[in-house]
């Protein structure tokens, strides 16, 4: 064990360190990239380039060199862009950005491709996924919980493609919760599902109830008429059957599930709300709805100083993919230097820990999986918990 800890410490602060410390070795390293160049995701591509640039730039060596190659976001374009870096000699890419851009390239044997996708699920074998992923996230959301002794934690999921990581992210983090629900994000059915998951035609009818037994009892009609005005006032009464929400849902859709949650007398006073990874949305500090939540993410003050250094060189700002991929440049940097290219793909099978702009990171069993820290949307501002 001692011997394990030693030798994961050395890889941590390597990598850690300035990357123009590495030292050099004969030939070239080159690493591909497979990123939507065309299409309607050429900006993604283009802010994904330009990081990848700016990694070069920071590790300063002449023996870096990246080649990007356009994928149009389609499988076949990914495919015969893939076999053009593998006629180059090129046996290591970053990408593709997108999980329906993989289906294909386990017909390329000796080549290993980091995808930035976040899904895990039916992944090629030759593809290393390294996106923010739902275990990550979970295993973020289970250690807020368990500090915070939360013991009666829902998880509400949408029904979409992204479920099935969500179930496979709860079983493995054995993060204890309640129940898991599952909703339509069509609006008017799930109002109703989020009316029946907090029992608010009860609660609102037991406010009814007790308003009709003050009518019904013997008090005076000025003590009536003060009780009544007071329970008027009121929404629901009774208590909830979980304290903390866990919404595995972003943008438009996430808005619209707490806007029923608040309908349905639900709100950060009474429970915590925590989501998935926001990458910092500002509209939610613009939204009184949103205060008050929690949520897991990269380690923003990283993300700030890198977007600040993004834009001074390229006058724009980066996106979250962007900056993963920054990452993932000087981490296929590092790990070339340290082995034999052409047995890197047995690398990804180790388990080995580092720490980039994103913050720390491990990489086990062909997944990056992100060590994540937590938020809170409180005052206008995003503020750190763990």
């Amino acid at each position: 064990m001692k011997k394990k800890l030693i030798k994961l410490t050395v890889i941590f602060f390597i990598f850690i360190g300035s990357f123009s410390n590495a030292s050099s070795v004969e030939g070239k390293i080159k690493i591909g990239m497979l990123v939507p160049m065309t299409g309607e995701n050429k900006e993604i591509g283009d802010l994904i380039i330009k990081s990848a640039r700016l990694a070069v730039l920071d590790i300063n060596s002449d023996k870096l060199e990246i080649y990007p190659k356009d994928t149009r976001s389609n499988p076949d374009k990914a495919l015969e862009s893939a076999k053009e870096f593998r006629d180059m000699g090129i046996n290591i890419v970053i990408g593709p950005v997108f999980y329906k851009s993989l289906i294909y390239l386990d017909e390329i044997v000796d080549m290993t491709f980091i995808s930035l996708t976040n899904k895990t699920i039916d992944i090629p074998s030759n593809v290393i996924t390294g996106g923010v992923n739902a275990s990550s996230q979970v295993i973020a959301i289970k250690k807020f919980i368990e500090e915070n002794e939360i013991k009666k934690a829902i998880f509400l999921t949408p029904k979409i493609d992204y479920e099935q990581e969500i179930k496979k992210a709860i079983k493995q983090s054995k993060i204890k919760i309640s129940k898991h629900h599952i909703y339509d994000t069509e609006p008017t059915k799930l109002t109703k599902q989020i009316e029946k998951i907090t029992n608010y035609k009860i609660r609102k009818q037991n406010v009814l109830d007790e308003i009709k037994r003050i009518e019904e009892s013997d008090l005076s009609e000025t003590e009536k008429e003060r009780r009544i005005k007071k329970w008027e006032k009121r929404y629901t009464l009774g208590n909830l059957n979980f304290d903390s929400v866990i919404i595995s849902d972003f943008d438009e859709s996430l808005k619209s599930v707490i806007t029923s949650l608040i309908y349905t007398d639900v709100n950060t006073k009474r429970v915590h709300f925590i989501t998935l990874n926001q990458w910092f949305d500002d509209s939610l500090l613009k939204e009184d709805s949103s205060q008050n939540i929690y949520f897991p993410s990269i380690n923003k003050k990283n993300y700030d100083n890198f977007s600040k250094l993004y834009f001074e060189k390229f006058n724009n700002y980066p996106n979250q993919i962007s900056f993963l991929s920054y990452d993932l440049v000087g981490l296929v940097y590092y790990l070339t230097k340290k082995n034999n290219l052409e047995n890197i793909n047995k690398i990804f099978d180790q388990k080995n820990i580092f720490k980039g702009k994103t913050g720390i990171f491990e990489i086990k069993d062909k997944k990056i999986s992100h060590i994540l820290n937590f938020y809170k949307v409180e005052n206008g501002k995003f503020t750190k918990i763990f």
